[in-house]
């Protein structure tokens, strides 16, 4: 990624290794598919699944050549329009930040923050760590972070770090708040609703959590951060001489911030959840198109301009593609199921503990084919809130393990298409990010087993 600019542009190499990972991922779904006997629960009209249901079934094994049109067939499945809804946002979202950066407005932006904190650098860091992670706990936002991957990677290496630390700062705060979960409601909302306990009931052990949370991803960050930090902030004071109309970066922080309050209201209006994406990318337009005009840009040069921008994010669909196909291929397969069905059984007749780690284990399991939590709420919950009332473990528990399994992997996964495409903007391999993160990662889950005994012990949710 450019030191320079904030550009949405995946870089060829991290594109090509991504793309190697993904299409290993769908030969061993398929061969998965080829051993795993097909089965299925009856589901209510809702989606939810039926507890008690499962049979096998004598369905045929699912075809090679399904597997490699797997990536083209996604898109008439199930998941189809929200995999052409995040395709648009991502062209959107590329040409936007395209002209915002030919303009110099971004750089205008980064320039005032720079030379404000400075001096308070770590300061700085730790809020934005906290209001990322805030976004993914609270409201439940994880795909809309990708504009602002790149503007915070620029920020961070005008700081004197990398690009991992601007990572860390973005996608890695808010997958982890999205997993140290208050109020979000695609995971908890959702799955405590289908387990039939108040709507996020049980909040003041999760924002404890929250908060142990944060500060040790704080301290992983900063630790980093520290290590690498080339004590050396960017001199702003040519670029400021210059500073963009001063007008137009008016307009375009205004518009960012209706488009904040938009997204924050997210969870109390349905009508705004259901087209948030599209939202953002509304805005964004507007944010691009109405500065860039104001500094005096031609229509026709802008337009010029978004197309390259959205052009140079093309890679990003074929990642998407490949990432959702896997899941399409289990599920066509008709294994999805039968996985399901055999990990309830080990959960079944087990401790207490060993259950709830069990249902953590299950969650992650799934999570490496579903990304969507919502779609695993509506698939696990059913199953899991009888078999932890027999274990003798409350609902409440049951929905902090789910979560658990949902969200942390989140940033792990190679399935996971909003991770690769962070990963693919700032240029960074896969195998670089999974270095990076393992040993954390690794802690976050040994981690997440102490919340859980702990919740235990204490009758968390009884």
């Amino acid at each position: 990624m450019n030191t320079d600019n904030a550009e949405l542009k995946i870089g060829m190499k991290t594109f090509m290794i991504a793309v190697v990972i993904l299409l290993v991922l769908i030969v061993l779904s398929g061969a998965l598919t080829q051993v795993i006997p097909t089965g299925e629960f009856e589901r209510n009209i809702d989606g939810t699944v039926i507890a008690g249901t499962y049979n096998q079934t004598n369905a045929d094994k699912l075809p090679v050549w399904r597997w490699i049109a797997a990536p083209v067939m996604v898109l008439g499945s199930s998941d189809g329009i929200m995999i052409i809804a995040i395709v648009m946002f991502l062209l959107i979202i590329g040409g936007s930040i395209h002209i915002l950066n030919q303009s110099g407005i971004l750089k205008s932006i980064i320039a005032s923050i720079v030379e404000r904190y400075s001096e308070k650098k770590y300061f700085l860091l730790g809020i934005i760590i906290f209001v990322f992670m805030s976004v993914g706990s609270f409201i439940g936002i994880f795909e809309e972070v990708i504009p602002l991957i790149p503007i915070m990677v620029m920020l961070a290496i005008n700081l004197g770090w990398d690009t991992m630390t601007g990572l860390g700062m973005t996608l890695l705060s808010t997958g982890i708040g999205f997993s140290a979960a208050v109020t979000n409601p695609f995971t908890v909302g959702i799955a405590q609703g289908i387990a039939g306990l108040p709507p996020f009931s049980g909040s003041f052990y999760r924002l404890f959590i929250f908060f142990v949370i944060y500060l040790f991803t704080f301290l992983f960050i900063s630790q980093y951060a520290k290590k690498i930090d080339t004590n050396i902030v960017s001199d702003v004071k040519v670029f400021k001489e210059n500073m963009t109309n001063p007008r137009a970066i008016k307009f375009f922080l205004v518009v960012m911030s209706i488009m904040l309050l938009t997204v924050l209201s997210s969870p109390f209006v349905p009508f705004i959840q259901a087209i948030v994406l599209p939202l953002i990318g509304l805005f964004f337009l507007v944010a691009s198109f109405g500065s860039n005009l104001m500094i005096g840009i031609k229509i026709k040069d802008i337009l010029k301009n978004w197309l390259n921008g959205a052009k140079a994010m093309s890679p990003g669909i074929v990642l998407i593609l490949l990432a959702t196909s896997v899941k399409y291929i289990i599920v066509s397969g008709g294994i999805m199921d039968t996985i399901l069905f055999n990990a309830s059984l080990i959960i079944e007749n087990s401790s207490r503990l060993v259950a709830l780690i069990g249902t953590y284990g299950m969650t992650m399991l799934l999570n490496f084919f579903i990304g969507s939590g919502s779609a695993k709420a509506f698939l696990m919950m059913p199953i899991l809130s009888p078999l932890m009332d027999l274990a003798g473990v409350s609902r409440q528990l049951a929905v902090l393990a789910f979560q658990f399994g949902d969200g942390f992997s989140n940033i792990l996964y190679p399935t996971n298409a909003v991770l690769l495409i962070g990963l693919g903007i700032s240029d960074v391999s896969y195998m670089k990010w999974f270095k990076w993160i393992i040993g954390f990662q690794i802690f976050l889950m040994l981690l997440s087993v102490g919340f859980l005994a702990l919740g235990l012990a204490m009758g968390y949710g009884v």
